[in-house]
């Protein structure tokens, strides 16, 4: 069934209305004379919104459709220059803390080695004074020993005394004994 009439001018209308629209939002076209210079100019520039125009047809309920517009993108340039300022400012965070996290290490080395050098002090001072011991001790052997032979010397005579007691304690017993007879 073909449209006739008014039908058919609606529809040709309402067909033709976005190819209307697009050849607003695009006013470049590569038109024989113009360079490429003047395609990106263009293209870079922002989509300007078109002014929605009434309606002409005979039709007065029939409304025509417009394209949706896209919001334009960015310059590519300001978002590449962004992007490598971000970029620069994430680097260098990261190369300040690791720079930083070196300075903290060469300080705990340095401590460590003041640490170090204290300790090697320590020892070079408790090394000296064992050798101060070990040379007293070694002067005072020969007492020693002689306070051993002495402690021997009375252990045997403990011994003998304890002999000697004993034996007292026999004799006594005997002379007890011959008393009583």
């Amino acid at each position: 069934m073909a449209a006739t009439g008014d039908d058919a001018a609606a529809m040709d209308s309402i067909s033709r209305a976005p190819a209307a629209h697009l050849a607003a939002l695009n006013p470049v076209v590569s038109a024989p004379g113009q360079g490429e210079g003047h395609a990106e100019v263009v293209a870079e520039s922002p989509a300007v919104p078109v002014p929605k125009k009434p309606s002409t047809n005979s039709d007065g309920g029939v409304e025509t459709a417009e394209e949706a517009v896209e919001p334009a993108e960015p310059d590519i340039n300001e978002l590449c220059t962004d992007m490598f300022d971000k970029m620069s400012v994430f680097l260098q965070g990261e190369l300040t803390a690791t720079c930083e996290d070196y300075r903290l290490l060469e300080n705990m080395n340095k401590l460590t080695s003041l640490k170090y050098m204290e300790m090697k002090d320590i020892s070079i001072n408790i090394s000296r004074n064992l050798q101060d011991l070990n040379n007293k001790y070694a002067s005072l052997q020969p007492y020693l020993d002689q306070i051993n032979q002495i402690e021997e010397q009375v252990s045997s005579l403990e011994q003998a005394a304890y002999k000697l007691d004993a034996y007292s304690k026999k004799l006594e017993a005997r002379f007890k004994k011959l008393e009583k007879r």
